[in-house]
């Protein structure tokens, strides 16, 4: 017995008995059994063929096949893999001349290179004056010097008129930790205080620190405030030094003394 199955979109199925059929008995002997697969022949009901269409099979026995468009198939772990052209296979060392690196599997003749274990380290040149030795080094922090650190804790005119100060009151290192304005941890708890000219001050304060902007003292100048230069840490010279470097004070101190008594004299003179 021989059926023709077309299988489409809309799963339409026609079923025709051949009159040229192998079969010999009778029909009403024959019981459905889902468990046997009777070989059938079929036969697709001739349909315009659609471009991008693929072919699957859905029983061996019976090879109905079913046009399954491109678009449709999904991503499953059996149709999988990388692009092609993506993965390339890496070099096999040491595993003889067929694997494509020669003899030497491409670490040369002979040489420390060439033998197993750590080599040489990163920048030796053999023996010779490495290219890191050679050139000039960066003065600063991009050299790794302390020049380049910062060397005073600054604070802004805006940052002191916020913080609520009073007329009168002294703007120093330790009001200024009251306040909660500056906050020093590690290397800057040894570092001294700088006034910047960021901002406008509208109240008479004291200000006591290491260092002054210009454009900070003249608005703390025009804002009637007092200034007072703190004087730093000097640094440690030998005692011959030492006497060297006052006696030289000593000497400019006489000598500037000597050019003003002399401009004040020409200015007496000048004016009788």
């Amino acid at each position: 017995m021989a059926t023709m199955l077309a299988v489409s979109s809309n799963t339409r199925i026609t079923a025709s008995i051949s009159r040229h059929s192998t079969f010999r008995g009778n029909l009403r002997n024959l019981r459905p059994n889902p468990f046997q697969i009777i070989p059938i022949r079929t036969r697709q009901q001739q349909q315009p063929k659609q471009q991008g269409t693929r072919s699957l099979v859905l029983n061996q026995a019976a090879k109905t096949q079913v046009p399954v468009t491109a678009s449709n198939v999904r991503f499953r772990l059996d149709n999988l893999g990388p692009q092609p052209g993506s993965r390339k296979k890496g070099k096999r060392k040491g595993r003889g001349i067929s694997a494509g690196q020669g003899g030497s599997c491409g670490f040369g003749m002979r040489g420390q290179k060439s033998r197993s274990g750590p080599g040489v380290r990163k920048g030796f040149e053999g023996g010779q004056m490495p290219l890191y030795r050679r050139i000039p080094k960066l003065r600063g922090i991009a050299g790794g010097m302390h020049a380049g650190l910062p060397k005073y804790i600054p604070v802004n005119l805006k940052d002191v008129e916020t913080a609520g100060f009073q007329e009168g009151d002294e703007v120093s290192l330790e009001t200024l930790k009251e306040k909660g304005l500056i906050n020093p941890s590690g290397r800057e708890r040894k570092l001294p205080l700088k006034i910047l000219g960021d901002g406008e001050l509208k109240v008479k304060l004291n200000f006591k620190a290491r260092a002054f902007s210009a454009s900070a003292k003249e608005k703390l100048e025009a804002a009637g405030s007092s200034l007072t230069v703190l004087p730093g840490r000097k640094k440690w010279v030998k005692p011959s030094v030492a006497k060297n470097l006052a006696r030289a004070d000593e000497y400019f101190a006489k000598k500037r003394a000597v050019a003003a008594a002399a401009t004040t004299t020409e200015t007496e003179s000048a004016s009788a």
